[in-house]
């Protein structure tokens, strides 16, 4: 037996666009991990790249649920030594609501190179502008 692998032109990847104004953030994450990788598609291979492009659009009116908002925490390292830093979602949100968003999408996606290139096709803006509108980004509802 052989494996088929299906062709991935790439030329007809299309564009989303999701406005996460009042979206439940893993739910959305999932939404977004699924497209990026292509698994709406029937080309669908774990190894490639057959997934289409998505712009996420109010990042910054994301809603998590429980009491995330205060007591889930972030850390990032330095490098150095006690170069840890914790930080809330709502201190994030407050920052740069972008990155609640990527994290989450980051996660989902392979840890490889594949996730890699996988993540430079998510494009996360904290307004509802984006400046996107050459490619006809189709409207996509986020899971409630």
């Amino acid at each position: 037996m052989k494996t088929h692998l299906p062709k991935v032109n790439l030329d007809q990847r299309k564009w989303h666009v999701i406005d996460a104004n009042g979206a439940v953030l893993g739910r959305l994450a999932v939404q977004v991990a699924d497209i990026l990788r292509g698994k709406n598609k029937p080309v669908f291979t774990p190894h490639l790249d057959a997934g289409d492009f998505v712009v996420v659009i109010n990042a910054e009116k994301v809603r998590v649920t429980g009491k995330k908002e205060t007591e889930k925490t972030f850390m990032t390292y330095s490098g150095w030594k006690g170069g840890e830093k914790y930080s809330t979602v709502a201190q994030i949100r407050a920052r740069q609501p972008e990155k609640l968003i990527t994290h989450a999408v980051r996660g989902m996606v392979p840890k490889n190179r594949l996730g890699r290139v996988l993540m430079t096709k998510l494009k996360v803006y904290k307004g509802d502008q984006h400046p996107h509108s050459a490619q006809q980004p189709a409207v996509l509802t986020p899971a409630k």
